[in-house]
């Protein structure tokens, strides 16, 4: 039987040529599909998926620069999210062609602008790249630009966060659960989980979803349940400075649960993650018991059940 006359059969055929950038061809397929069953949800979805980027690729034309372009597309994947949570159902097939041809198109501005001088240098510019690659799979590619990213953004949670799921990606498990935690504890808030791809963050997410959890707060007790479920458990040693700083964040953060009982929600979760990396430093330099039991009796009382989970 020919492709070509059977739903399924165009329905591939579209999304081969989404992966090849080859939009209107992907139209032309999917039309073909649904003059054979206009109601095919599938064909339906797709054609809306389409449509929807389709009239965001028109507004381009506002934009003056090639980053500016890359920019303005990656920045409606995220507003993606929210429509397909509207319209419902979830064929992955589609939404996969679909990323790819999105972030193909967003890496060919990039690629104008990363030419091969000062711009290489550039760490905004080098996290789009990688985030370009790795939506269209090119792990590697992916690896090679966030690392060089990272390198010049060591504080920040979605450079660190990109170059983990990465890595998980490609298998380099230990690393990429030393960079989750490492993205949760310096800017919980900079991660987005719907760009996660890799399976470790996606089920932990869910997990600490059906906990209650969402929003904000989520990625507040994400690091905190990644430790205790074994997740987050690849440690490293603190610096000097690097303790001196925890001991002042978790002493200014204890000051803002008192002062700011309305923000407790975030704030707790992000006190417990702290005395956890406190209690890893104390027994890898086998500090004194009393400063561990001091710091356990802290997290038993601002959250009893976390710390029944803890001594377990």
């Amino acid at each position: 039987m020919n492709v070509e006359t059977t739903v399924p059969g165009l329905i591939q055929i579209a999304y081969d040529h989404l992966k090849a950038s080859d939009a209107d061809s992907a139209i032309v397929a999917l039309d073909k599909a649904l003059q054979i069953d206009y109601e095919h949800p599938e064909v339906l979805y797709a054609l809306s998926c389409m449509k929807w980027w389709l009239d965001r690729f028109e507004r381009l034309e506002d934009c003056r620069d090639p980053y500016d372009k890359g920019g303005y597309i990656l920045a409606q994947w995220k507003s993606f999210y929210s429509f397909l949570d509207r319209i419902g159902n979830n064929y992955e097939p589609c939404q996969y062609a679909i990323r790819r041809y999105v972030f193909s198109r967003a890496l060919h501005y990039f690629q104008d602008v990363l030419g091969d001088g000062i711009n290489q240098h550039d760490p905004g510019l080098l996290l789009q790249v990688g985030r370009c690659y790795k939506g269209i799979g090119n792990y590697d590619l992916a690896l090679k630009y966030l690392e060089q990213a990272a390198r010049f953004k060591r504080e920040d949670g979605e450079t660190i966060s990109e170059l983990a799921d990465v890595n998980a990606l490609l298998g380099e498990t230990r690393v990429a659960k030393a960079l989750f935690r490492e993205a949760f504890f310096v800017d919980p808030q900079g991660v987005d989980l719907r760009a996660m791809d890799s399976e470790m963050i996606v089920r932990l997410s869910e997990r600490v979803a059906e906990l209650g959890h969402s929003g904000e707060a989520l990625l507040e007790w994400l690091p905190v349940y990644g430790y205790l479920f074994g997740v987050f458990s690849v440690k490293r040693e603190l610096k000097p400075v690097e303790l001196g700083r925890l001991k002042q964040s978790i002493f200014a953060l204890e000051n803002e649960v008192r002062s700011r009982p309305e923000h407790v929600a975030l704030l707790i979760p992000r006190l417990i993650n702290r005395y956890f990396w406190l209690l890893d430093h104390f027994e890898n330099i086998r500090e004194d018991p009393g400063l561990i039991e001091e710091t356990m009796l802290k997290i038993k009382i601002i959250d009893p059940a976390i710390y029944k989970q803890y001594i377990r």
